[in-house]
């Protein structure tokens, strides 16, 4: 088998490879926009193993190690540095460091969703871009509407709303502003409209969105992001693991006995996070326990942080949902032996 250890950068890569069969050992430099790269990998015999870190803009080289028919270990990054010993850093000494992990067993590799879940994710990832897209030129209106002391919040969006804003005394150049707003607007309405049918119809299509979309405040953008951003839930023993997957769960310094406590990490899909945070919102008006804890969080530390607290756990109730295979409401579930953690589905 040959063993390579790929330091990937957009424009070439570092190599180091080992044939473990004779133990010939090769290193180089392999440049992409020459197709140097395409012709070394076509001419490997069989069986190939690449690792490499995690990063962006390297699907076409995954599609290709794909049609090859060789297969490729994407590996965590921060846990790949964590694991140089030596202060020096370069690409040789990367790809070897990289080869190392291959050959000791000890490559962090992660999960990887299929082509077909990384093309639904392009959906929401599109929504979610117009979205704020939207937001913004909403912000932008609503200013213009209060220098011409016009406060209507969301009425502004209503039709009585726009025919106000549409009448508004404005000149020249903010005059034509407003014009391109609204129809900027328009036409973001009307795409991120199409892009919900898309997601309401590839949600029904999946038992577990289904599922999930049976809790408050989950619909079929959250359900389809989160089965996405989870994937297996075998991945996971426990909802602890789930909540500091998706970075909702608190930075630690602790040491000598003395426990110190930060934000939460961030530590994850910044989109998922910032979905859940927004379908709490809706969770804690109609879920009874979510309420409760919400509005004690609420008043005696701060309404910002009871939305994280309350996403957490609705994070971890949809794992659990998941891997039961339970609609809402929750039923506890008894301890599973052998399995750490598995004690109440709620969280």
């Amino acid at each position: 088998m040959q063993i390579i250890g790929c330091d990937f950068h957009p424009s070439y890569q570092q190599i180091a490879m080992v044939d473990t069969a004779t133990g010939e050992m090769q290193e180089g430099r392999l440049e992409h926009a020459q197709g140097e790269a395409r012709r070394f990998y076509q001419a490997l015999p069989g069986p190939v193993r690449v690792g490499m870190e995690a990063m962006g803009n390297a699907q076409w080289f995954e599609q290709l190690l794909a049609e090859l028919g060789h297969t490729l270990w994407i590996g965590d990054a921060a846990q790949i540095r964590r694991l140089v010993v030596r202060q020096q850093k370069t690409d040789r000494r990367d790809a070897q460091h990289l080869l190392e992990l291959l050959l000791d067993g000890r490559f962090p590799r992660l999960w990887v969703p299929s082509p077909a879940m990384r093309d639904v994710r392009q959906l929401l990832r599109h929504r979610q871009k117009l979205v704020e897209m939207r937001t913004q030129v909403k912000n932008q209106l609503q200013h213009l509407a209060l220098n011409q002391g016009v406060r209507r919040k969301r009425r502004l969006w209503s039709g009585e709303g726009r025919s106000v804003l549409e009448k508004l005394p404005l000149q020249g150049w903010t005059a034509r502003r407003r014009a391109d707003l609204l129809a900027m607007l328009d036409r973001l309405q009307t795409q991120v409209g199409e892009l919900d049918e898309a997601v309401r119809a590839e949600a029904e299509r999946r038992p577990d969105v289904r599922l999930l979309m049976t809790h408050p405040g989950v619909g079929p953008v959250v359900g389809l992001a989160y089965v996405l951003t989870i994937g297996p839930t075998a991945r996971f023993q426990r909802g602890k693991q789930v909540a500091s997957y998706l970075g909702l769960i608190p930075r630690e310094h602790s040491s000598g006995g003395r426990q110190q406590l930060g934000a939460i990490s961030k530590q994850g899909n910044t989109m998922m996070r910032t979905l859940l945070v927004e379908a709490a919102q809706t969770a804690s008006r109609f879920d009874e326990e979510l309420r409760r804890d919400y509005r004690r969080l609420a008043a005696r530390k701060h309404k910002a942080l009871a939305k994280v607290m309350v996403a957490r756990k609705l994070a971890v109730r949809m794992y659990w949902m998941l891997r039961e295979n339970q609609p809402y409401p929750l039923r506890p579930v008894a301890r599973m032996q052998g399995s750490p953690g598995h004690s109440v589905v709620a969280g």
